[in-house]
């Protein structure tokens, strides 16, 4: 096995630098931050493709260059089912979210929740995503530094400090297009990272048809599992219903996922840059799950995880980097910085989030006499601020384990209950406050419930289905070691011998449907307590909802357009300047030279 050698050190070294560069660039490019719109929302004049490309990088972390190839090492490649899930969350997002977000031109998502609802509910809100990102972006900057650590000797904490403070210093220097840029070129460095290891592992195993045979005959490709039976991890149902929802609570209402594609300049691009990044998601699944194969194809005979060569499947593939890359100088420092980049990119915008969250939501409404000037400030000393508390977070992201589950899992509790709240009021017009807010809780209860109890009580072998791993070709001397039926979580690994009966058939719900619950638990409690508090007395402003003139407008040709505009404009005639539609980038003629589908919620004409 090799380690790291002076060139490896030095393509790391590369990566973060110019990393920090484009934050000092956007610093003070075209005149540095001066109001906090700027900062926050990149002056809300972004175009698609840059957007497109940021949205891949921050969900595709860490988590995700070291966890699914191992996932699909350990379980076989359904996890590729997830391409089809991830088009209905992009078709969900940009015809159902999107079109209300953007026509009311806000900065903080859970400025919706105070327009619709009340100012209680957007507390909750806010409140609730910042708990929920603090957390999850700890364990993305632990998980990294814990493989590199492992594998390299690296020093983790020296790892998870420069990661931080890199990431604080260009959010807080350069704000949302500094984010934007940085993540574009760290997405670049993924598919670099990911590319190399493919490409030197089809060359170890002389063609791919070996690995797809191996694969084959290892049980690995298991792409089609039918089985509707809820408890099990992964089937094809769990995948395409439970990760829609949960991944929907990602792309739809996630305040650091939508803050970018509001940020574009018309509500065209906005669209193009979700459908962009639909190809930037199943390109990185896809060299996942090559990676994945070409794992089990090279390690078929010995397992390095079973042999006890590494403590955790996370670290199979920093493992197998250093063990097929290591006469190659600087390749293994390229696919190190391949997963940092994608820790990079997923703190950085969560960090850019929670400053406009905070920024929006506690500290405008309250302190109103606050200048344009000030509020940059404080915008970036939020920056600063969070860029500490989530190195705090990533120190105690150590204590828990079990990388891929856990962040999923704490996505699905809180996102869940949260897509439910935004679901209920755009799409039903006579949801009203109390129901919207007994749902939520009820929704929570419930999703926090079931996510603690399977923590506790982990699913059985026979729900997750880890396939067979085989150490019979390894030359180490060693008992029998080829017990492989360990579950995956060994976290809270409570004594196997009472395990309630809720345990087996209610706590082993696959974690995919966690937010599913959550969901339509808040939706089902919502309606109800809104229909019974009278709601349907009450009279909702049309522009919080998803009318069928936002559908119209994607075909702008269709008849029924005219009569709608007039009555737009008239409605609100103040708040055009701030639609993006008065950007002299994106001109009338343009509009109608790219196609009529590019008109910003009817305004243009």
């Amino acid at each position: 096995m090799g380690r790291f050698t002076v060139w490896d050190y030095v393509v790391f070294a590369a990566m973060l630098l110019i990393s920090a560069v484009i934050g000092v660039y956007y610093a003070f490019a075209g005149g540095g931050q001066k109001t906090s719109k700027d900062f926050l929302m990149g002056g809300r004049s972004m175009s698609a493709l840059p957007v497109a490309l940021s949205l891949t990088a921050s969900f595709m972390s860490a988590v995700t260059v070291l966890g699914t190839p191992a996932e699909i090492y350990r379980y076989g490649a359904i996890f590729c089912v997830f391409a089809i899930t991830y088009g209905l969350v992009v078709l969900c997002s940009a015809e159902i979210f999107l079109p209300v977000f953007y026509k009311l031109g806000i900065t903080s998502t859970y400025e919706y929740l105070e327009l619709r609802f009340n100012k209680y509910l957007r507390l909750c809100g806010t409140v609730l995503f910042i708990i929920q990102t603090v957390l999850y972006t700890g364990i993305v900057i632990y998980a990294p530094a814990l493989a590199l650590n492992q594998v390299t000797g690296f020093d983790l904490w020296g790892a998870v400090v420069a990661t931080g403070v890199v990431c604080t210093f260009y959010c807080t220097l350069g704000g949302l297009k500094a984010v934007v840029w940085t993540d574009v070129f760290q997405v670049g460095i993924m598919v670099a990272g990911f590319s190399s290891v493919i490409i030197r592992a089809v060359v170890v195993q002389e063609g791919i048809g070996r690995i797809v045979n191996d694969s084959y005959y290892g049980g690995r490709l298991n792409f089609w599992d039918f089985n509707p039976n809820p408890l099990q991890r992964h089937t094809f149902w769990t995948i395409v219903i439970g990760g829609t929802f949960t991944w929907t609570g990602i792309y739809g209402v996630n305040q650091s996922q939508v803050q970018r594609y509001i940020a574009c300049k018309s509500r065209f691009h906005a669209k193009m840059s979700l459908y962009i990044n639909l190809v930037g998601l199943w390109a990185i699944l896809a060299c996942a799950t090559l990676c994945g194969l070409a794992l089990y194809s090279i390690y078929k005979d010995c397992d390095p995880w079973t042999a006890k060569q590494v403590s955790a499947l996370d670290q199979l593939m920093p493992y197998l980097v250093l063990d097929i890359l290591h006469d190659f100088p600087g390749v293994p420092g390229l696919f190190v910085a391949s997963a940092y980049s994608g820790t990079l990119s997923t703190v950085s915008s969560s960090i850019n989030a929670l400053a406009a969250v905070t920024v929006e939501d506690l500290i405008r409404p309250y302190f109103k006499s606050l200048s344009e000037k000030k509020l940059s400030w404080i915008s970036m000393g939020m920056s600063l601020f969070y860029g500490g508390v989530c190195i705090a977070m990533a120190a105690l992201a150590s204590l828990l384990g079990a990388l891929l589950q856990a962040a999923l899992s704490i996505f699905g509790m809180v996102g869940g209950p949260l897509l439910g709240l935004f679901a209920l009021g755009i799409l039903c017009s006579f949801a009203n406050g109390i129901g919207a807010f007994v749902g939520l809780v009820s929704g929570f209860v419930i999703s926090l419930w079931v996510g603690i109890g399977a923590q506790i009580y982990p699913p059985l072998p026979e729900r997750t289905k880890p396939l067979y791993l085989s150490t019979a070709g390894c030359n180490i001397s060693s008992e029998n070691l080829t017990s492989t039926e360990i579950p995956l979580t060994t976290v809270f690994s409570a004594p196997t011998a009472e395990r309630p009966a809720l345990a087996d058939n209610w706590y082993s719900l696959s974690y995919l449907y966690f937010s599913t619950l959550g969901t339509l638990i808040t939706v089902i409690v919502g309606i109800i307590i809104s229909l019974l508090t009278g709601g349907l007395k009450q009279s909702t402003d049309r522009k919080f909802l998803l009318t069928k003139e936002d559908f119209l407008s994607n075909f702008s040709w269709s008849k029924s357009e005219t009569p709608e505009k007039v009555q737009v404009l008239n409605s609100k005639p103040l708040t055009v300047a701030d639609e993006g539609t008065d950007n002299p980038a994106f001109s009338h003629i343009e509009m109608d030279v790219a196609s009529n589908k590019n008109d910003v919620n009817g305004l243009h004409i």
